[in-house]
């Protein structure tokens, strides 16, 4: 089994060294892992939220120093960058500065507000929820399409507070998920949604099976903030996996991606 979404502490909201991480992986017999910290904010400086330009280098550097001390798993080398519409050109060239195994896409701001921060949560009011979640998916089908990314993260990470429209959002996800096919990224089955408000995987079961009508590949993802998240829950997301009828899941090297059998 494989977990592409693992963070550190240089992120400032994880906890844990690196190696522990790698241990949990190890004690839960996994073939392979990828860190994917977050990629520094463009729009501005926060220690809470993602590690600086700075330390870049060194979070590569110590992901090369795991692979020495841990021959027995494959270790991957990825980053989980937010997507920020008109700075693509600035996210391309921070990401080129290292060599990537994988990068991850995320949306967690729209205009500015951090809607999947809990300091922020007061900013649900002032939306239409339904004109919220079109906003939202508009986003990440932008996200999508700009080739940036190999690897779209937590898909509907706007329920997570569980804001529900009334409104059916089956077009919206439909519209969204044609981008990400038409762009040849794929999506990840994230877990983290199970230790959050909402109490669901990211993406929910329904939107699973678009995913799989549309022909959209997915990976895997704990989204692990702590040692004790890796691979959490995994059995769930393969159950659902299955059920929405995958039987491969993606993974990455280099940016190339080859695909394994889902047991």
């Amino acid at each position: 089994m494989i977990d592409y979404h693992i963070h550190t502490t240089r992120c400032g909201h994880a906890e844990g060294k690196m190696s522990e991480y790698v241990r949990q992986a190890l004690q839960l017999s996994f073939l392979e892992i990828g860190f994917a910290d977050h990629l520094p904010l463009l729009t501005k400086r926060d220690p809470s939220l993602t590690m600086s330009e700075e330390q870049l280098g060194e979070y590569i550097q110590a992901i090369e120093w795991l692979k020495e001390q841990f021959p027995s798993i494959n270790i991957r080398a990825g980053i989980e960058a937010d997507y920020f519409p008109g700075l693509e050109k600035e996210t391309a060239s921070l990401l080129s500065s290292y060599d990537f195994d994988y990068v991850i896409g995320s949306v967690h701001f729209i205009d500015g507000w951090g809607f999947d921060d809990s300091r922020y949560i007061e900013g649900y009011k002032s939306w239409n929820i339904y004109d919220l979640y079109a906003k939202y998916f508009e986003l990440v089908a932008s996200a999508a399409s700009t080739g940036l990314f190999d690897i779209i993260g937590h898909l509907d990470l706007i329920k997570k507070y569980n804001f529900r429209p009334e409104e059916d959002i089956t077009p919206l996800v439909k519209k969204t998920l044609k981008a990400i096919k038409d762009a040849g990224v794929c999506i990840e089955i994230n877990t983290a949604g199970l230790r959050k408000p909402v109490g669901e995987i990211y993406p929910s079961i329904e939107i699973l099976r678009l995913c799989h009508k549309e022909g959209v590949p997915i990976t895997l993802g704990s989204d692990a903030h702590s040692p004790e998240h890796v691979g959490m829950d995994f059995d769930l997301a393969i159950i659902g996996a299955k059920q929405a009828g995958y039987s491969e899941i993606a993974m990455f090297k280099q940016r190339q991606r080859n695909f394994i059998k889902l047991r």
